[in-house]
Order: structure tokens, then sequence, then C-alpha cells
């Protein structure tokens, strides 16, 4: 992977050919792309018919030639020579008859072919962007860290449009070309193999240029794609820190770094522009030199051939041939258009396909352990952890704790706290092992060992099925994000039933939602709210202060009833009063229920069953707040200078 979060390195986790992995997700759907694709070659014959009408008036109806042409040898019209007025009229209706059946199955075998091709295009893109968005929600927290949300929004959105936009355009074009180009061959061949050869001529060499341009023009559109990528990257990065660029007054700063980026794109795609604009000039030279040749050479044969010799073509069919020719060239003129939209696609193909190629570092082993039920008794067992190799954050943290205990872990910012809890719902794994790994997937293996264990029961949590692990595990963070949408639906979002109910207006889970708010100390403030329950709070929440938002995160936690729940620094943002209405709420809550308490607050967690002191990553002591305060040691200091900052009346070790 990139150092700056890009997604260059996905493309060496495709699994096959990015594109016929993509033609792989259209085979659920061959029923109607067959009938697509017959449709299709049915519009491209119905357009050969006109110019064949009208070669066959010209030369049977204007100028009452013996030869009967292709009409007559297809059984359409009378082989038959046409003499004086009436037959000549008779032929005449004959052929309007024929064009205007041409004309009505064209319009029905478009609309078949057009309908029938395009929402199998859209179909394929709702599988393959919901394929994408569930693969890459199920990777582990490694790959977030270290990409940035606009590179993954580009892949969801931008390439899996492009490829929808593949499929239903050049998918047609590709059908188009094939019917078009061989139907015309056909014809040219039937009227004159002499002027056919010369039309025809230019056909293997636009296919080779084809074959150069795209072997060309690729590693300049990989390249675009990803500077394309970072732009998004660092435009939702600001927009979505603009209050910081704000109150430090980096208007300038953010825009250079923009404008940056934004040149590279510039200069790549005017680049890969000069090179596709040559090729196409290229392309429609080759085909004006063609049309000159067909016009002399045809032009000239009708010109100085005898009376009662036959020519090279007639005069009918020389029309013909030109009406012909703006149609062989302009799908051929087409095919370096479809050479630049395949590699394209084929760029934002390696980007999806390599996500979707690319497997979580943590997953459940081959054989996972689902308990029926979780007491609660997690240990630690000499456990160490790094994140991807860097300096150690937890070194040699050994704990039991047992089911029902509450523990608060205290300790200076960086030492280690936060990463120790992440690790019971295997968040991460001992070892830091966040590399990517082969598509057999767990990162379980016995390198990890090196980094101890972590215990739910007595069972490393790594032969757990990592669902049922985390359906017993809720985490509680310092800055918990919300959904866009109503307070119930996030308070509802801790358990499948209630959101479910939620989402379909169904107040039957409503009371256990109340029930849940009423015990973080939101059920007060979200009834004040414009709509309460149903009030709508924005993106992330931004229409909640701080403290509201950690408050319906803790309901959010409670109502999923977990058998093991973290509180990381879940009270940084509220006032002493309400911390203790929401601690009251919770002592009651997770009295049954074993509760690790990260807390900068030292008062949030003196009622402790264990208090672990950190730091470095190491435990430097433990005990309950009585015991660590008569030792003198780390934690009594922190107490005196919280105590120093804002004095507390209460009796050490009473509520």
């Amino acid at each position: 992977m990139s150092d700056d979060g890009g997604l260059e390195g996905v493309r060496e986790t495709v699994d096959g050919h990015p594109m016929v992995n993509l033609l792989g997700y259209a085979r659920g759907y061959w029923p109607r792309l067959s009938v697509g694709v017959l449709a299709a070659v049915g519009t491209r014959a119905t357009r050969l018919v006109p110019p064949v009408v009208v070669a066959t008036a010209i030369d049977r109806v204007v100028l009452g030639s013996a030869e009967p042409g292709l009409l007559a040898d297809l059984g359409l019209v009378p082989a038959a020579p046409v003499a004086g007025e009436a037959a000549r009229l008779a032929l005449l209706r004959r052929l309007v008859v024929v064009a205007a059946l041409a004309y009505l199955l064209r319009s029905a075998t478009r609309f078949g072919s057009r309908y029938l091709l395009q929402s199998s295009a859209q179909k394929i893109q709702r599988d393959l962007r919901n394929d994408t968005y569930d693969h890459i929600q199920h990777l582990s927290m490694g790959f977030f860290a270290d990409h940035q949300t606009g590179e993954l929004m580009s892949v969801l959105n931008s390439d899996v449009n492009r490829l929808e936009g593949f499929l239903n355009t050049e998918f047609r074009q590709f059908v188009r070309v094939v019917a078009t180009v061989g139907g015309i061959a056909a014809v040219l061949w039937y009227y004159s193999p002499t002027l056919a050869l010369v039309a025809l001529a230019p056909v293997p060499l636009v296919g080779l240029a084809s074959a150069l341009f795209l072997r060309w023009i690729e590693p300049r559109y990989r390249s675009i794609r990803e500077t394309v990528a970072r732009l998004n990257g660092r435009l939702e990065n600001n927009l979505g820190g603009v209050a910081v660029v704000k109150a430090f007054d980096r208007y300038d700063f953010e825009r250079d770094r923009v404008a940056a980026q934004s040149g590279e794109y510039h200069d790549q795609k005017v680049g890969a522009l000069r090179i596709r604009r040559g090729f196409f000039a290229a392309l429609r030279l080759l085909t004006g030199v063609v049309f000159v040749v067909v016009l002399f050479v045809g032009g000239r044969s009708i010109i100085t051939t005898p009376p009662g010799e036959a020519a090279l073509i007639t005069t009918g069919a020389f029309a013909a041939f030109f009406l012909y020719l703006r149609r062989l060239y302009s799908p051929m003129r087409r095919i370096g258009r479809s050479a630049n939209k395949y590699q394209l696609a084929k760029s934002s193909a390696e980007r999806v396909f390599g996500l979707l190629g690319r497997e979580p570092s943590l997953t459940s082993p081959a054989d996972p352990y689902v308990p029926d039920g979780v007491e609660g008794r997690v240990t630690f067992d000499d456990v160490s952890f790094a994140y991807d190799s860097r300096e150690t954050v937890v070194d040699g943290v050994s704990l039991d704790v047992a089911p029902g205990d509450t523990v608060g872990l205290a300790g200076a910012t960086g030492a280690g706290k936060s990463t120790l809890v992440s690790l019971v719902p295997r968040l991460y794994d001992v070892g830091g092992s966040e590399a990517p790994v082969g598509k057999s997937g767990s990162s379980g293996d016995a390198d990890d060992v090196d980094g101890g264990r972590v215990l739910v029961d007595g069972r490393d949590v790594r032969e757990y099925d990592l669902t049922a692990l985390r359906d017993e595990v809720a985490v509680v963070e310092q800055s918990p994000y919300l959904f866009s949408g109503t307070v119930a639906e996030n308070v509802a979002y801790g358990d499948e039933a209630a959101l479910e109910a939620e989402r379909r207006g169904d107040r039957s889970h409503r009371s256990r939602v109340e029930a849940a708010a009423d015990a973080a100390a939101a059920d007060e403030f979200v009834r004040d709210l414009p709509e309460g329950y149903d009030t709508q709070i924005g993106e992330r929440g931004v229409k909640l202060s701080g403290g509201q938002r950690q408050r319906i995160a803790i309901a959010r936690a409670l109502l999923n009833d977990p058998a093991i729940i973290v509180f990381d620094e879940a009270t940084s943002d509220v006032d002493t009063e309400t911390e203790e209405r929401i601690e009251a709420g919770i002592d009651r809550l997770v009295a049954d229920r074993t509760a690790f308490v990260v807390a900068h607050r030292l008062s949030t967690i003196r009622d402790a069953d264990q208090i672990v002191v950190m730091d470095d990553g190491q435990v430097v002591e433990s005990g309950t707040h009585d015991e660590l305060l008569a030792a003198g040691g780390e934690y009594a200091g922190l107490w005196r200078a919280q105590a120093d900052e804002a004095p507390v009346t209460d009796v050490p070790g009473e509520r």
C-alpha cells in the first residue's frame, strides 16, 4: 500500500483479469443479455436494408437494369426484369413496404436491445457496489487506519459507476461494431469484391492501431485514476475538517494543497487528451483516404466501361457503397473511443476487484467456537501489541478479570489503555498483524502467539466466531460515531430487531430504546428535542452536543445487552452532574456484566473492583482505589493532581 493512504497497491490483490471478473457478474443475467445481444444484431441488420433499397430503386426502377439485385436474391422483390411504368411503380411500392418494415423492425429491436442491455448493466452495477461495500466493511481496522475515506468513496462511486458506463455503452458498441462491420462487409462483397477489398483494407490497420493505443495509454489512465482518488481524499479530508481550517485560518495552505493535486490531475489529463485526440485524427485521415480511393476507382469504372460490359459496380450499388462506407467507418472510429473507455474501465476494475481480492486480516477460524453464552471472564496473558510492526503499544500485560467485575484503566495519554481493551472484541489481534494475508484467511496463526493471548471465558478470542464474540462485547468510544437518522434509530442500532423495527416505522421496541436512553441519562434531553426520539440528528450527529452524542452511544451499547462492555473515555465530554447521572445508570446495568472503563477523570473509576494503572504500555500498579491511594504510587499522584484542579469533597472510596 502507498504511504499516503492511496489504493495503488490493491491491484496486487486482483484475482485473475479484472475485466473477466467483471463479466463474471454478468453471468447471472445471461438470458436477458442474450436476448439483448440478438436484438442489437437485429437492429444492425435492419440498418443495412435502406441503402440496398436505394440501390435497387436506382438500378431497376430509375435505370431499368435487368440485374435482379440483392433484394431479389433474398426473395423480397420479384427477380423478373421490370418493363413499363406500371411494373416500375409496382416494384417501387414493394420497395417502400420493405423499407417501412425494416424501419419498424429496427425501432422494436433497438428498444429491446437498449432496454435489456442497459437494465442489465444497472443490475450488475448494483450487485458490484453492494458486494464491494460489504467486503470493505468486513476488512480489519488496520486497513481503515491506512486508507482515506475519500479513496474508498472514489471506488464505491466513481469506479463502480465507470464500470456500469462501460457495460452500458461500450458493450453495446462492441456488438454494434461486430454486427455492422460483418454485415456491411458481406453486402459490399456481394456488390463488388474488388471495391470491398479497398474499403475493408483499413479494418486490420484500425485493429492494430487500437492495440498499440491501449498499450500506450494504459499507464497514463492508471495514473489518472490514482490521482483522482488522492484528490477526492484530499477534498473529503479538508471539508471534514473545515472547522479546524477556519479556526487556524489555513485557507491559503489548504488551497495550495488542493491546487497542487488538482494541477497534477490537470497535467496528466491533458497529456492523455493529446494522445487520444491524435489517435482519433489519424483514424479519420485513414478513412478519408479510403473514401477518395473508392470514389475514384468505382467512378472511373462506371464512366469508362463500354456499353454492354459489366463495370466493377452498378450505379445504384455505387451510391449504396458510400452510404455503407459512412456507416462502416463510424463504428470503426468508435473502436478508438472504445479502446479509451476500456482502458479507463480496466483501471477502475483493478481497484474494485483489488479491494474484493483483499481478505480481512482478522477472520473467524476454520472451525470457530460459538458459545451458548458468555460469562464475562477476561484474561490478558502476557499480551504485547504493536501497530504494523511499529513501536510496542502494549508490552507484556497480564490481567485476570472475573465475570461481573468492573476494571478501571488509568494512565497518561498514549499509555496503551484504549489499545488494550480493543483487543477483547478483536478489533486488532495481539502481534499487530494487519498486513494482507492469503485468501485462506485467519490472522490467528502461530506467529501471533508471540504477542500473548487474550481469553474470554478461558478461550483465546482467536478461536471464537468473530460475530459471536463481538455480539457479547460492546464498545463506547471517546468520540462516538452517530449515523444520520433519528435518535431512536441510533439507539436501536445496538439491537438488530429494534433497528429493523425503527427502520420500518414500527414502535414495538421503542420502550426498550427509551429504557436504554434513560439508563444513559439521555432520555430527558431527547424528550426536549423538537420531535423527541424521532428527531433527525444530522450527519455524524452534528445537531447534538458532544455530551449528548456520548450518551446516545452509551444507550446504543447498553441496548445490545452485552456480557462485556468497554467505556473508552465515554464520559469525557459531559459535565460533572451529567457524569454522575450516567455513572449511576451504568452502575445498575453493569452489575452483572464485565466492564472496562478507560478514564481520564479518576472519579469515574474510583468504585471499580480493580483499577489498573498503565504507563508506556505496561501495568505499573493495580488495586482498589483505597489500596492505590495508600500505596502512594502513580495513581495517588494522579488523584492528588486532579483533586487540586477540582477539589473533591467526597470521602475517598465512597459515593
